[in-house]
Formats: structure tokens, C-alpha cells, sequence
């Protein structure tokens, strides 16, 4: 099924690349200089440009001081492509990529374990939109171990052993290794270029995503945190625009991030943690989906919407949700944080009954 539906998708981008006259060359691309590059493959060739755009995305970070254990050490690609559902699946890593996965496991079947070396899971993550989704995970995981390293991997007899903390080694069928991704920057030649990158790989660029060579623009999570599709597809935009030569930037005050677990956990803007760290007042409001008719009907009460308001303006500084659907709600949040809209604005817009977007609504009055 996901083969099909990536493939679907892989042949519409073509097809839409192919009605706007993009010439599409199969190849491993590197550069020469900053108006040169060479694309290596079975067609060899050299490609001069006026301009470049690199979108190489990222790569999943290895285990740390642990040696891969061949084919049963997984990295997320490879955790999506498994010929069969694993009795026993070890996830290391708390993040957002571990726990969707995780999840996903854990619905079909797995007996999932799950390592975190800090002590919460979604680490800087608001707290209030974590407890219910950790409260889920517990009764579903076979075991959720928080400030716990995972020490050595050993395949033997078809499993690996793995020692979590100083406890004896446990056996998995697969063992999948989520502790984060690098920007793929490496081996693209950028070395005989003006372009800077970070001790992570992360390619430096300014708001209108040009690096410092002056032709060449970056976007994606090739730049760096936060690594989201929609974060470069935006990007993507604003260099087209600026390489037209019109007036454009990345100047949007909000980007939503949704784990998609269940429940889901969306946020934009401001943090109330971040707020507290910035020494900055808010006024926080939270409404609890028990009293929503609609979560009350799907039987998921467990979900809670969070605003983050300027105690004097009632400015919209920062949305959190977690519940099912959280993901397709924090747009209208998204949308209050970017046009600087007020509680008041929320409040007083009618929302429709019986839905889970009263929640806004409600926490706004």
C-alpha cells in the first residue's frame, strides 16, 4: 500500500515538473565551483547554472558508542519497509519519530520497548500536551524506559541483544534507532563554494534561503532545524521568488509541528516554557476535551487545547493541542499566531457544533 501511494505521488510531482517545463536529470549531483556542477550516473555531464538550490534533506544519526547489528538494527526508512511486523521491536529514541513508529507497531501487534536517554518523552515538548499522550503510550508499549541508555547491540540465533541501563540483555527481532537526523550536506562538493555550514552540516542561509555563496540558495532541512515538509516547501516558494528578482522572505512568525501519534500532539508560536525561560508574562488558557461533545462521542476525551496570550493585548502568542485530529486543527492556531489575532477574535468567531474546534473557541473565552 505505501509503496503505491509514494509511487502515486512520485509520478503526479513528475508529471507537474514535466507541465511546467522542468528538465529532470537522474544523477548524483556535485559541485564544481559556484557556477558549475557535476552530475555523476550512468549519463555523465557538467551543468553550468545561474542559479542553484540545494534541497538534500537529512540523514537518520547512527547509535551512539554502538555498532549497527547488520539487518536488524533499523534506521526509520527501513522501519517502514519491514516484511513482517516484529514480535518484539525495540525503539531507541523518545522523539517524535520514535514514538509515531512506535505507535504504529504497537497497534499492529508489536511488543514495543521504548528507550529514552532523557527523562520525558518529546524532550521541550510542552508538558501538558506530553501527559496524555505518555499516559497512552504506557498502557500500550510494553515498557517505557526514561533516563536509560541502551548499551551494546549483538545479533545472535536471528535477534539482537541489547543491554538497556546496567539491567541484563534483553532480546528484540528488530531494534529501530530514532535519535535524531544531520542535514546531508556531505560529499555535494560545497567545498569549492562560498557556502557555510554548522558543526551539523546545516547549510547557513538568511531570510530570503541564499547561502553565502550569492547564486546558490539552501532550503529544506538541509538548513537545519526545524527539519518539517512544510517548513521547505514554504522555503522553497520564497527562493523562487527571491531568485526571480521579486521581494520575498521567510518571515513567518509561526510554524506548526505535529507528531502523529495517537493522540496527536500540535503546537505553534510560543511555548509556555519558552515564555518562562524568556522571563516573558502570558496569560495561558486550557480547556479540557472531557467537556467537548464531539471527543465525547468518539469516545477520546483525553485531549486538552492550550492558547498562550499576552496578559495585556489577549494577543494569540502560541496554540497547543493534543487529541486525535490535533494536526488538522493547529492550522486555525497557526493562523491566529501569524495574523496577530486576539482571544477576543477567536471567541467571537462562530465555530461549528458538535466539533472539536469549539475547543479553541472555548479556551479563548
Amino acid at each position: 500500500m505505501s509503496e503505491r501511494v509514494v509511487g502515486r505521488l512520485a509520478r503526479g510531482l513528475a508529471a507537474a515538473a514535466r507541465a511546467k517545463g522542468v528538465e529532470v536529470v537522474g544523477g548524483r549531483a556535485v559541485f564544481e565551483g559556484p557556477r558549475q556542477l557535476r552530475v555523476e550516473g550512468d549519463e555523465p555531464q557538467k551543468i553550468r547554472f545561474a542559479h542553484a538550490l540545494v534541497a538534500t534533506g537529512s540523514a537518520p544519526l547512527p547509535l551512539a558508542g554502538s555498532p549497527p547489528a547488520r539487518e536488524r538494527v533499523m534506521d526509520p526508512s527501513a522501519a517502514l519497509a519491514l516484511p513482517e511486523v516484529p514480535e518484539r521491536l525495540l525503539v531507541v529514541g523518545g522523539g517524535y519519530v520514535g514514538l509515531e513508529i512506535g505507535t504504529v507497531y504497537a497497534a499492529i501487534g508489536s511488543a514495543v520497548t521504548l528507550v529514552e536517554t532523557t527523562d520525558d518523552l518529546l524532550p521541550g515538548v510542552d508538558r501538558d500536551l506530553v501527559q496524555p499522550l505518555a499516559r497512552r503510550v504506557g498502557s500500550r508499549f510494553a515498557a517505557v524506559h526514561l533516563g536509560t541508555r541502551v548499551g551494546e547491540l549483538v545479533e545472535r540465533d536471528g535477534r539482537v541483544e541489547a543491554r538497556l541501563g546496567g539491567a541484563a540483555p534483553q532480546s528484540f527481532d528488530r531494534v529501530l534507532v530514532a535519535e535524531g537526523r544531520r542535514a546531508r550536506s556531505d560529499g555535494i562538493g560545497l567545498e569549492t563554494t562560498a557556502v557555510r555550514t554548522d558543526a551539523g552540516g546545516a547549510i547557513a542561509v538568511d531570510d530570503r534561503c541564499r547561502t553565502d555563496e550569492s547564486r546558490i540558495y539552501a532550503v529544506g532541512d538541509v538548513t537545519g532545524e526545524p527539519m518539517l515538509a512544510h517548513r521547505a516547501m514554504r522555503q522553497g516558494v520564497v527562493a523562487a521568488e527571491a531568485i526571480a528578482g521579486r521581494p520575498a522572505a521567510f518571515d513567518n512568525v509561526a510554524v506548526p509541528a505535529v507528531v502523529f501519534t495517537d493522540p496527536e500532539i500540535a503546537w505553534c508560536g510560543l511555548g509556555e516554557r519558552e515564555a518562562g525561560a524568556a522571563g516573558r508574562p502570558v496569560r495561558v488558557a486550557k480547556v479540557s476535551w472531557a467537556a467537548s461533545g464531539r471527543a465525547a462521542t468518539l469516545g477520546r476525551a483525553d485531549g486538552l487545547t492550550k492558547l498562550v496570550l499576552d496578559p495585556e493585548s489577549g494577543r494569540v502568542l502560541g496554540v497547543g493541542i493534543v487529541g486525535p485530529g490535533a494536526g488538522e486543527l493547529i492550522a486555525e492556531g497557526t493562523l491566529a499566531v501569524e495574523a496577530a489575532l486576539t482571544a477576543e477574535d477567536l471567541a467571537a468567531t462562530v465555530h461549528a457544533h458538535p466539533t472539536r474546534s469549539e475547543t479553541l473557541m472555548e479556551a479563548a473565552a
